[in-house]
């Protein structure tokens, strides 16, 4: 067992909403898709509990609103309970104006099942850029402690490449907030994803895990993410791109395997677990949400990351 305490984390959303199969799935029809969400949350806690390990779930509002028993279990179970948002929006497609309603919301249905209110955020699909940097200010003003949805790589549709790839802290006009991005290695001048999801899948397992062990030697704390969804092999299948077929359904049959190979690896506990113990979590108490007049413009300007 490594001596690093990792964090561990599972965005929890249903296999329909991810945004690979979106146009097969459109929202107004997804209280008509059956759910499959059980089969994946059974099968992670129980190897959770089995490893005597934690981890950070990162549930949507909309999930949470119609499942508030298994954010209870979760808690109970002692991991953290956090925000994916509401319903996997991007964040450029929520917007500076909707993006208070879009946590108010997650916190109301995370609240309401006898949860604390959630201090830690993840946007869908890694979806704060350049171009959607208000968010930080937004998180600041609703009290978040800390947000885990940079990813320091290039893609086309999300990533700020060449950002800090450790822990680092975000400023704003309202304030600060500890970022804690999905976890890359440097190679040939870039920074490359090991963190999770796709990636967990695609690299071969030993791969995967030699891999966690550089990040180990250099004392660097992973953050790696991982979906209900990608535990249940036996989903409905659709006929989207090869592309995005070859994204979503890649070694499904193996997730359940691997993951269970790294809890026998590496310590993992959540999110805030390992704040605290790399001293970016102090007791204070967090300042109750607020909003600006203007939603959250503030005085002065802010050009937003440099890196």
């Amino acid at each position: 067992m490594g001596r690093v305490l990792h964090a561990l984390s599972f965005d929890v959303e249903e296999f329909f909403q991810v945004a690979n199969l979106r146009a097969f799935y459109p929202e107004d029809a997804w209280d008509e898709v059956a759910s499959r969400l059980d089969i994946g949350m059974e099968r992670i806690l129980r190897l959770l509990e089995e490893a005597d390990a934690r981890a950070t779930f990162f549930f949507l509002g909309w999930v949470a609103e119609r499942r508030p028993d298994w954010v209870r279990r979760v808690h109970a179970a002692g991991h953290e309970v956090a925000s994916h948002g509401y319903d996997h929006r991007f964040l450029d497609a929520v917007g500076r104006e909707g993006f208070d309603d879009h946590l108010r919301l997650t916190e109301e249905a995370i609240v309401a099942a006898g949860v604390p209110r959630p201090l830690g955020f993840r946007a869908s699909t890694f979806t704060l850029t350049r171009r959607t940097w208000w968010a930080v200010e937004g998180l600041v003003r609703r009290g978040y402690r800390y947000d885990s949805s940079i990813h320091p790589v290039r893609h086309p549709t999300y990533g700020i490449p060449g950002f800090d790839p450790g822990i680092s802290r975000l400023e704003s006009p309202a304030g600060s907030l500890v970022e804690f991005p999905v976890s890359t290695l440097p190679f040939l001048g870039r920074n490359w994803p090991i963190g999770g999801g796709g990636y967990f899948r695609l690299l071969p397992g030993g791969l995967h895990r030699f891999l966690l062990s550089r990040l180990e030697r250099l004392d660097r704390p992973a953050a790696i993410y991982l979906h209900p969804w990608e535990f249940d092999p036996d989903q409905p299948r659709v006929p989207a791109s090869p592309g995005k077929r070859f994204r979503h359904y890649l070694n499904l049959d193996r997730s359940l395997a691997r993951l269970e190979r790294l809890l026998e690896r590496f310590r993992f506990g959540t999110m805030r677990e390992v704040l605290a113990e790399r001293g970016w979590w102090d007791e204070a108490p967090p300042q109750e949400p607020e909003r600006s007049s203007d939603g959250f413009e503030a005085p002065g300007s802010f050009s937003g990351p440099t890196a």
